[in-house]
């Protein structure tokens, strides 16, 4: 057995909601002595830990490096945050470890530069256009045509993202983009904060790969369901440990010839691709884990720990990443049907859940108001569902049959919401 002295020690910056990421901290402690960068005393993460930094923030690259710098024999520094990676590269440029180039991940975090480097390289993928102005997008819409897609240049989880068919709806939906927050400060060279966009057509996948020296090895494929029309929510994945796009020659090379526009040498990246008539397109690459249960589906479907995987890669150690099993698994959420509902109960009825169901979790709280999307983009959710089977198609029954089996209660009199902490701030595919 691997003795603590062994075991390197490993830098992990923010955490996350519980519910989306404490298997990664169970399986990551196994092999790895876990150091945590957080803004308040750890709770649940205390028992995989083998010690903590109480900082003022984890936004602040350059005062998290110098505290870094304090600590003994740090071998690796891993964030799956999306609004800290670009801050965690710069711990990981001052201790000289891998993925320590804040220029590329910012390349990675500001989309208008991915896209730059894309079309520079020739990779393919849909025209965009930056703006700052409502005239300016609807100019830019005019070159890439309609209907076109606006999107914010830099947030993560389909926030703010909604596809116009005119330059009406344009009008209308141009705030809505422009004004979407993220919990983190975004601030670019320019003022241009809205992608204008083609909207290309197809199927949208998710492959999230481990990259070193360079190579680019995908783990697997998640095929995203999306709803709420013409918003662009995230409503559920399905992986499939024998995909046939994990050898598909054309996907495969788009994906190497990405990252290397990307300059990306070493990590773990998340890319979004659309399959369309004519290959794949690159829709985004986010330099971390994949969000909501992503990789959670990726070890449930072929038996590779993403957890483990991500940390040996950070370390600059060869990952284990042979499948382990083949199987097909899916997550769906599910959300209220009205605008500021109050939530006094939810709970799935476990007598009507099929085999396939492998775990129902509840994520909202009583007392909680919440909404669907766009106003509850990501943050709707009241629940999520997760099973599995030898099929997309079981998987999809048996998800349709937990929807059936949940029981929201709402409240009849409003509960002011809680505030959320930081570590319940990072989410999202």
């Amino acid at each position: 057995m691997t003795t603590t002295k062994e075991r390197p020690l490993l830098l992990v910056i923010a955490t996350g909601m519980q519910v989306y990421r404490e298997y990664l901290f169970r399986s990551i402690s196994e092999r790895f002595r876990i150091h945590l960068f957080h803004t308040a005393e750890p709770t649940w993460e205390r028992r995989y830990l083998s010690g903590w930094t109480v900082l003022p923030s984890t936004l602040d690259g350059p005062a998290m490096a110098r505290a870094a710098r304090e600590l003994d024999g740090v071998g690796g520094v891993l964030c799956w945050d999306e609004g800290r990676i670009l801050a965690a590269s710069y711990v990981a440029e001052a201790l000289g470890l891998r993925n320590g180039d804040p220029a590329v991940v910012w390349r990675l975090r500001d989309k208008a530069q991915t896209r730059a480097a894309l079309d520079a390289a020739g990779v393919p993928q849909p025209r965009s256009i930056p703006v700052r102005t409502l005239e300016q997008a609807l100019a830019a819409a005019e070159q890439v045509g309609y209907p076109a897609v606006l999107k914010p240049r830099g947030l993560g989880a389909s926030l703010g993202v909604v596809t116009v068919r005119d330059a009406a709806e344009l009008r209308d939906k141009f705030a809505f983009t422009r004004d979407t927050k993220a919990p983190d400060p975004v601030v670019y060279a320019g003022d241009e904060t809205v992608l204008v966009e083609q909207r290309v057509t197809g199927e949208e996948i998710s492959v999230d790969s481990v990259v070193q020296d360079g190579k680019v090895t995908p783990l697997y494929v998640a095929r995203k369901v999306v709803g709420y029309p013409p918003y662009a929510e995230e409503i559920g994945h399905y992986v499939d440990a024998a995909d046939p796009l994990l050898g598909d020659p054309e996907l495969l090379q788009t994906l190497q010839d990405t990252h290397a526009a990307l300059g990306f040498q070493d990590g773990w990246t998340h890319s979004e691709f659309m399959l369309t008539a004519t290959g794949p397109q690159v829709i985004e690459v986010n330099g971390r884990l994949g969000g909501d249960m992503i990789p959670y589906l990726g070890l449930l479907a072929t038996g590779i720990d993403p957890g483990r995987a991500a940390a040996a890669v950070a370390c600059g150690l060869p990952p284990e990443i042979a499948p382990g099993r083949t199987r097909v698994t899916g997550i769906r959420f599910f959300y209220v049907a009205e605008d500021d509902t109050v939530v006094a109960s939810a709970a799935f009825d476990e007598s009507l859940l099929p085999p396939q169901i492998e775990q129902t979790t509840v994520v909202v709280t009583p007392g909680a108001v919440v909404s669907p999307p766009p106003k509850g983009t990501v943050w709707g959710r009241v629940a999520f569902a997760i099973a599995g089977g030898g099929s997309v198609e079981e998987c999809r029954a048996a998800l349709d049959a937990a929807g059936d089996a949940l029981r929201i209660t709402p409240a009849t009199r409003p509960v002011p919401p809680a505030r959320r902490t930081e570590n319940e701030e990072e989410h999202g595919e």
